[in-house]
């Protein structure tokens, strides 16, 4: 497997001029789902369809229950954009695999998180309205603007959710697998790793449209720190340590 610093390395020199983006992509390219080398998430059905690719950036949350204890992941936010016709081969505005596969990286350490923050946070986001209006992702270095595609949270039951808004399509799933990302995959601005490669399918409660079956891949920090009163992305809530952990990711989005 070529490792993620080879990619990133390519793709911060050879990444090419830009065509205005075609209507679809094409009929003869079926994009094929990373892998990482190692333990591999289960693959789509042949009969799934492939219906869209996001990158989203947000936020992974956590909590301690003590400064000894072990962090609980709470749920996400994220705003999500369309990359799925910059997947190559795919269309005319199609990037290089190496480029492609950088955007993570890329987005993660060009931009700040994209979520309303309250005063004196690092990372957290605002709980009453965590996402600003829509906007295209514009001006990412040597990258064609990304368009706006939806909002990625967990509802008030903690069921992860996609709001694809833009095309009309949302995803209500569970977890259904995972697998560790890459020993080589970016850790993050707080240098604490990345988080893992997820299968995410519907809850089979009739909420989702269009979409029933979710990756993430190619993830881009998002582990928490420590439990630990310094912990950076940390805040107290309530005498309960609140982490949350800027990230980047991959989905793809399937309906089978």
């Amino acid at each position: 497997m070529v490792s993620t610093k080879s990619l990133l390395l390519a793709a911060f020199t050879t990444i090419t001029a830009y065509a205005a983006p075609t209507k679809g992509p094409c009929k003869s390219l079926t994009p094929t789902l990373p892998t990482t080398g190692g333990d591999e998430l289960v693959a789509p059905s042949p009969t799934a369809r492939l219906k869209k690719i996001v990158i989203g950036h947000g936020i992974q949350n956590y909590t301690c229950s003590a400064p000894d204890a072990t962090p609980s992941a709470t749920g996400a936010l994220a705003v999500l954009y369309d990359v799925t016709t910059l997947y190559p081969g795919l269309s005319k505005s199609a990037l290089s695999s190496e480029a492609f596969n950088a955007l993570p990286h890329a987005l993660l350490w060009d931009r700040p998180v994209p979520l309303n923050r309250p005063s004196n946070s690092s990372y957290s986001a605002d709980t009453s309205a965590p996402f600003p209006a829509h906007n295209d992702l514009k001006g990412l270095a040597n990258y064609p603007s990304l368009k706006y595609a939806g909002h990625h949270f967990f509802d008030t039951v903690g069921t992860p959710t996609f709001d694809l808004d833009v095309s009309g399509m949302k995803a209500v799933v569970m977890k259904t697998g995972n697998v560790a990302a890459p020993k080589d995959a970016d850790k993050g601005v707080l240098n604490t790793g990345a988080v893992a490669w997820l299968t995410l399918a519907d809850t089979g409660k009739g909420m989702s449209k269009g979409v029933n079956l979710v990756y993430r891949v190619l993830t881009a920090g998002g582990n928490p720190e420590a439990c630990d009163s310094a912990a950076v992305s940390a805040k107290e809530t309530e005498g309960v340590q609140v982490q949350s952990v800027p990230y980047t990711t991959f989905y793809w989005f399937y309906e089978q």
